[in-house]
């Protein structure tokens, strides 16, 4: 029975990646100290997964930034905006490559990055292919060949991975009218099979080709050009062995045409979709394999070993063990890398990490059902089946993870919980006369840079390096210059900062019941920037007031309306590793619960303005269509929740960043916050049109500034976007805001960017 794996985190299990970007785009190491970093962590990985018995290793997995950018550059497809910065410029290849992720402003030369989105749902994003009319393609970056070469000289059996040309096509965007991207599958197929040979020729036994959209609700076209891709490379490419990989979700009506491509191998989600296995064993051909994805790839719970081993069996049993192959649900770049790094009792109490395992653990736990699966497993192996049961018997029996308080709080929701008791439209009047702002009000979304003596304030903190007195000192004194720093520029509805919190999520997990933490666990969210989800493991509660002394004591400083800001209960469900032993619905109303008793005590201390972020509501939408109702129902449910107890006079505002939001306006809409701040500048105002389609009631803050990019953008620049949006937004419903928070940036960028800002909105008024 054959174990592979679908791709290993790129970031280094200390994070070496994002330290050696940073450095890189800073000026601090060289082009060749980057690709130097790059090398070790692939080695790393490479070795990690030969030790712990993966028959085949995924390469080609790692990247810079993005897999589906590299995409973009092994076939060509560099948006003619970007031909100056090499043309002009003469800039080296990982400038171009950067400057597509990240924008490019120098000189004359101002390009912008290209749009970035959310990966199916997840909280990973990737840099949106543009298509444009009859382009051409070719197969321009190597990489793919060189790091095959790499693993090849170093004995590892490397199967390299590659975005299948159906899902490339359909996870870009036409950029011009009059075709459709799967139009271009006939001009990027030779381009594919180029590549196959190559790899081929190089002598690689599988190729793995990733097409998650085969799990999607899919038209005939799309269809049409996943047989047609195919048999292109069954005929074109002979010699090679395709692993397909599905992953996230069920190929249900797919399923057959999943089973009619001339493959080798088909790769299922068994832990998003367990209830597909029957029907792919009727359904599979006597030529193909299948490989099962029996090891959680997004969550950080353990295998319970007995139960994958019945799955197993049945399919073993079908299809006989030399057609089985044995890996983890999808890439495990969305785990993090390592659990025996977790050495501090203290952050993970040994209660909870028993229960856990990371990329590299979960690797043991592919090897571990291959061998279990066997005849006669080793002694080794059948005492960790042995300690694989005790784990999930403490945690199914634990009254660590139960609180009865919380389950009869639950019980007693009543129907007004969920109101806020006067519709929109009387509640704006009455706001409006409260807060007495201008016409496009300015604000931001939340967050300020998090610079370097920052950090080093919060983490000398947590090592007991100073008191608590001297470190609510120094972020005292940071809010007080990030209040003048705003009043300076003009802005009309202020923040405080939020230098006291380390991440959105992870800020309220540590101070709510049911969670515990980890050091190293950090995974990718997009390019340089990881986040370390907090781990949701019992029932969520909150012992005391968690934002109410930071926000009063800015709104002290300042006779602006200084906002609270608090992180919505699907976002702090979504961003976190859930517990997976109660449906996600009965957690995120948890989470509400303690979120509205937040929202009561800032409305309590006189906060006027309460932002509650929902960056991630349109991430948790099921893929299929027909899941859409059952979870907006409870996403909605759990934000009004959360927001619905103050006065009307409080104004609630919620921010939602990078969302495609067409398929689910009626629902954001139905959340009634008074505000919504969403991202419309990479995509130039685009993302409106569902707002305008809808006619969306209530005030909305279309992002005109790209917080994702160092670029900052002129006047000129943001006033031709707030004109955009005052073609079809009402002037006295419309905010003016960036996209995000800036705590990725440094006040170098924001400091001229929001004073840009605010010119812009004075010069509109």
């Amino acid at each position: 029975m054959r174990t592979h794996n679908l791709g290993y985190p790129r970031i280094g299990s200390r994070r070496e990646l994002k330290k050696a970007c940073e450095n890189y785009w800073a000026g601090k190491i060289s082009l060749v100290e980057l690709l130097q970093a790059g090398k070790r962590i692939r080695l790393e990985n490479w070795k990690s997964q030969q030790e712990a018995g993966i028959n085949l290793i995924p390469i080609h997995d790692f990247s810079y930034y993005d897999q589906v950018l590299d995409t973009n550059l092994m076939l060509g497809n560099i948006p003619s905006r970007f031909l100056p910065l090499v043309q002009q410029e003469k800039k080296s290849f990982p400038s171009l490559y950067f400057a597509m992720a990240r924008g490019y402003q120098k000189g004359d030369l101002d390009i912008t990055a290209l749009e970035m989105t959310k990966w199916f749902d997840t909280n990973y994003h990737y840099l949106v292919p543009e298509f444009y009319r009859n382009q051409t393609f070719s197969f321009v970056c190597t990489d793919v060949i060189t790091e095959f070469l790499e693993a090849k000289q170093l004995g590892i059996n490397a199967k390299p991975v590659i975005l299948g040309p159906v899902s490339y096509l359909l996870l870009g965007k036409e950029k011009e009218q009059g075709f459709h991207r799967i139009d271009l599958l006939k001009g990027i197929l030779p381009v594919y099979k180029d590549v196959l040979n190559n790899i081929e020729q190089a002598g690689a036994s599988y190729i793995q080709m990733d097409e998650p959209c085969l799990v999607l609700d899919l038209d005939e076209p799309a269809k049409q050009a996943f047989r047609e891709a195919y048999h292109y490379f069954a005929q074109g490419c002979p010699e090679v062995k395709i692993l397909l990989a599905t992953y996230f979700g069920e190929l249900t009506e797919n399923l057959p045409l999943a089973c009619s491509l001339p493959v080798d191998t088909l790769h299922i989600d068994l832990v998003r979709a367990p209830e597909q296995l029957d029907d792919v064993l009727k359904q599979i051909p006597d030529y193909m394999s299948l490989s099962l994805g029996i090891v959680d790839g997004r969550n950080i719970w353990k295998n319970n070993y007995d139960i994958s081993l019945t799955v197993i069996n049945k399919a073993v049993r079908a299809l006989g063990e030399e057609r089985i192959w044995i890996a983890p649900s999808c890439s495990l770049l969305h785990s993090p890398c390592d659990l025996d790094l977790e050495t501090d009792e203290a952050v993970l109490p040994e209660k909870v990490k028993h229960w856990m395992s990371f990329a590299r653990q979960k690797l043991n736990e592919v090897s571990d059902l291959s061998k279990l699966s066997a005849s006669q497993p080793d002694k080794e192996t059948e005492d960790r089946l042995a300690l694989n049961r005790k784990a999930h018997q403490s945690r199914i029996s634990s009254s660590f993870i139960h609180d009865p308080a919380v389950q009869a709080r639950i019980s007693s929701i009543q129907d007004k919980d969920f109101e806020r008791g006067l519709p929109f439209t009387d509640r704006k009047k009455l706001q409006d006369a409260c807060l007495n702002l201008p016409i496009l009000p300015t604000t931001t979304i939340g967050s300020f840079p998090q610079i370097k003596e920052v950090r080093e304030v919060r983490a000398k903190f947590k090592k007991g390096m100073i008191s608590k007195k001297d470190y609510t000192e120094a972020i005292k004194t940071f809010t007080q210059q990030a209040v003048k720093i705003q009043e300076e520029i003009g802005l009309d509805v202020l923040v405080h900062g939020e230098f006291e919190r380390n991440d959105m999520v992870e800020y309220f997990g540590e101070q709510l019941n049911g969670f515990a933490f980890t050091q190293n666990g950090w995974v990718q969210s997009y390019g340089s920037r990881c986040v370390k989800p907090p781990v949701i493991y019992g029932d969520v509660s909150r012992p005391k007031s968690m934002t109410t002394d930071w926000i009063s004591f800015a709104q002290s400083l300042t006779e602006k309306p200084v906002k609270g800001m608090l992180t919505g209960p699907v976002t702090i469900l979504q961003w976190s590793f859930v517990r997976n032993d109660q449906p996600r619905s009965a957690t995120a109303m948890q989470i509400a619960l303690a979120i509205r008793d937040e929202v009561s005590d800032l409305e309590h201390v006189g906060v006027r303005i309460i932002q509650v972020d929902e960056p991630a509501i349109r991430e948790g939408l099921p893929l299929r269509k027909s899941g859409y109702a059952a979870y907006l129902a409870w996403a909605v449910k759990s934000f009004r929740l959360a927001t619905s107890s103050v006065r009307p006079q409080t104004q609630i505002h919620t921010h939602m960043c990078y969302s495609e939001f067409n398929d689910i306006i009626t629902s954001i809409a139905a959340m009634d916050a008074d505000v919504i701040t969403i991202e419309t500048s990479r995509s130039q105002m685009e993302l409106l049109n569902a707002f305008i389609n809808y006619q969306y009631p209530n005030d909305i803050g279309p992002g005109v500034y790209d917080i994702h990019s160092p670029r900052i953008p002129s006047v000129g620049e943001m006033e031709l976007l707030l004109n955009k949006a005052l073609n079809v937004i009402p002037l006295n419903r419309l905010w003016v805001n960036p996209d995000c928070g800036l705590k990725t940036r440094n006040w170098e960028e924001v400091l001229p960017a929001l004073k840009n800002m605010v010119q812009a909105a004075r010069n509109i008024r």
